[in-house]
């Protein structure tokens, strides 16, 4: 499958109310969005991969990320399965998610997460039918999962990621496979508000070591990370102006080399799916 343009990622059009997401979808494939993105955050996942197909007629829906500690990998392949012709349309990414995250309900499951990958991937070949490589994908930000995402996927999905990433995570993957990037975004020209929208969304990321430790290999340092996030931090991670400033950054994300980025919209009503921000935001992506 063929990845490019401009896609969503949204948890909302997994948690708002059916009828919305349906409208939303179907509004935003219209728009232009070349693929929906949602987190795999608790609960079921696959009733609303399922709505969001429905709603579309021809764009990727994708999970980003599908949590392998959480569902059978057998569990997965029935449910591709099930999809019919539709199945041709899903984009499985796939994470180990974050100690922290995985732990939280059953101390001590979160171990040796390469491994876990690799076997997990061998379990989706196994099953009948099998999940093909193309269609899944690897979250990905170290040099170990990035090369299994380029050995036995069709690429990777990246999250909280600069387009410096971006550009060593081509580096490490070739030519051939698929570069997904996720950029938060905030529309908002005023750098105080802007950056307060984005500190809010960032603290409880960067707690995480996985994230952090990313970006130190990027070159930040503990001040950045200290007394609410440097500005410079803030400013690398999330996007923030007017659409053609914010399409700018988009643009640097491909120029470093990723297929397809998905902007992820943040307000200061989180519950609300960011339709008219979405509105605004789409003709600069063109």
């Amino acid at each position: 499958m063929s990845l490019t343009g401009t896609g969503v990622w949204a948890w909302q059009l997994r948690r708002a109310e059916p009828h919305a997401i349906r409208e939303a979808a179907t509004e935003l494939e219209h728009l232009g969005f070349s693929a929906l993105w949602i987190p795999d955050v608790g609960g079921d996942v696959f009733s609303p991969l399922s709505r969001l197909l429905d709603a579309t007629t021809a764009i990727p829906v994708g999970t980003a990320v599908l949590n392998l500690w959480k569902h059978e990998a057998e569990e997965v392949a029935a449910f591709r399965a099930s999809l019919g012709t539709r199945a041709d349309r899903l984009l499985l990414g796939i994470g180990a998610s974050h100690a922290a995250v995985v732990d939280r309900k059953s101390p001590g499951r979160f171990r040796r997460p390469l491994q876990a990958m690799d076997a997990y991937l061998d379990r989706l070949d196994a099953a009948e039918p099998p999940v093909p490589d193309s269609g899944r994908l690897l979250a990905a930000l170290g040099p170990k999962m990035l090369e299994l995402a380029r050995q036995r996927t069709s690429g990777v999905i990246t999250y909280l990621c600069t387009p410096r990433h971006t550009e060593l995570a081509r580096a490490a993957l070739g030519p051939e496979s698929t570069l997904v990037a996720e950029q938060a975004v905030v529309l908002e020209s005023d750098p105080a508000r802007a950056r307060g929208l984005a500190r809010r969304y960032l603290v409880d990321y960067l707690a995480l070591p996985n994230y952090r430790n990313n970006l130190e290999r990027l070159g930040f340092t503990a001040e950045d990370f200290a007394d609410g996030f440097s500005d410079g931090l803030v400013d690398a991670l999330v996007a923030w102006g007017d659409p053609a400033s914010i399409a700018k950054r988009l643009d640097e994300h491909r120029t470093a080399g990723a297929d397809h980025v998905c902007v992820q919209v943040l307000t200061a009503e989180p519950e609300r799916i960011p339709m008219n921000e979405l509105r605004s935001l789409a003709p600069a992506f063109e």
